[in-house]
């Protein structure tokens, strides 16, 4: 993997190597983001269809758009974008996600291409997306700046970017941490480090500093009584997901 300059942190990358050959085990070490997938697939796909004016009710409605999904694991994301009709490129660090994701989409008849390899990396060889997925991948680069600035340059003019993170404050403290990794086990300990979260506020001023335009904010709020995850638009206390713009029209 080509790289003289990445905001990778080996530390990050070496926790979700060891957990790759988990990703479609639903209830594994990724459990969690099979039951968050729901969710980030109705704001994911609502925020594409409104910028691109996309009939969802077709059946390709993302037929001609080209699609990254930055940090893509198993291919959670990737493969339901592709069943809509996107062009997708999935991009990991972490090498041994992507023989994993590249199996499991040949046994579902799907044409992904997945690579080992950096928003950087891809920035620096000039490739550019209509959409770019960025789904909990923020909070576990050492430059985030640096990192949405390459974002930034991976996008066409008046391309989307969709980035979920967690929100850092003593809840989040407490649910994403104490909670999901200590009392419920879902993720193995260590799997976040709450210094690294980032507030909303922060993330839009970073988000405009890589130059693009936030235009959306929703929480992604976890329901103890249905077991389900749903989209909030006042309670991003914990997980939360944006949609911003690369400014510009393309001529």
């Amino acid at each position: 993997m080509p790289n003289d300059q990445t905001t990778i942190d080996p530390a990050e990358i070496e926790k979700f190597q060891a957990m790759a050959a988990e990703w479609w085990d639903p209830n594994g070490k990724f459990k969690p983001l099979h039951m968050l997938n729901p969710c980030r697939l109705d704001y994911i796909t609502g925020q594409i269809a409104s910028e691109f004016e996309r009939d969802l009710a077709a059946e390709r409605p993302f037929e001609g758009l080209r699609l990254l999904d930055i940090g893509c694991g198993g291919g959670l994301l990737a493969e339901p974008m592709t069943r809509l009709g996107a062009e997708v490129v999935g991009a990991d660090a972490a090498e041994r996600n992507i023989p994993v994701a590249r199996l499991h989409a040949e046994e579902q008849g799907l044409g992904i291409d997945y690579r080992h390899t950096t928003a950087e990396a891809l920035a620096a060889d000039g490739e550019v997306f209509d959409v770019v997925l960025n789904m909990e991948v923020v909070e576990h680069v050492s430059d985030p700046q640096a990192y949405l600035k390459a974002c930034h340059d991976l996008l066409k003019p008046g391309g989307l970017m969709v980035c979920s993170t967690l929100n850092r404050n003593p809840k989040s403290y407490l649910f994403a941490i104490i909670g999901a990794e200590h009392v419920m086990r879902w993720l193995p300990k260590g799997t976040h480090e709450w210094k690294k979260f980032i507030t909303p506020d922060e993330l839009f001023d970073l988000l405009r500093n890589a130059g693009l335009d936030p235009v959306d904010k929703k929480g992604m709020v976890f329901n103890p009584v249905t077991w389900s995850w749903g989209l909030s638009v006042r309670d991003l206390s914990v997980n939360y997901v944006t949609a911003s713009i690369r400014p510009g029209a393309e001529t």
